[in-house]
């Protein structure tokens, strides 16, 4: 770690396994800004910024569009604001419910999609191995 508890952005790339320039990329666009500067300009990152970019991360094999991606985090950040009202929770808790369910179904779909690929895989290994199979490749 850098200083403070602070990391510089090579030490946050190496935890989440996401090169320098997307992590660049996700300041540019205010997903995740760096919470501090060095002293000589480099981005320094706390634990709940790499914690940030690892549900990014989670987000991106399941195909969220940048703003779907900017509309949850901003959800979990008032969430978590305590000057956020009752009221905002609710409604914030709501917005969560709905990313869950679209979250259900893409992992549903994603599943669908390794079946068939699994399925694939093995028909061109019977394929290979002269087997006889109930299906054409």
């Amino acid at each position: 770690m850098a200083d403070g508890g602070h990391m510089q952005i090579g030490e946050v790339a190496e935890r989440t396994g996401l090169s320098l320039r997307t992590i660049r990329y996700y300041g540019e666009v205010g997903l995740v800004e760096p919470s501090a500067r060095s002293r000589g300009g480099f981005r320094l990152y706390t634990e709940e910024d790499v914690d940030r970019l690892q549900l990014i991360k989670r987000m991106k094999p399941l195909n969220f569009t940048l703003e779907e991606t900017q509309r949850l985090l901003e959800s979990l950040d008032r969430l978590a604001a305590p000057e956020t009202t009752e009221e905002e929770r609710a409604a914030l808790r709501s917005d969560l419910d709905a990313f869950e369910e679209s979250i259900d179904l893409r992992c549903k779909a994603l599943r669908k999609e390794l079946a068939m690929a699994e399925e694939f895989g093995q028909r061109l290994r019977d394929a290979r191995t002269g087997q006889e199979s109930d299906h054409k490749v």
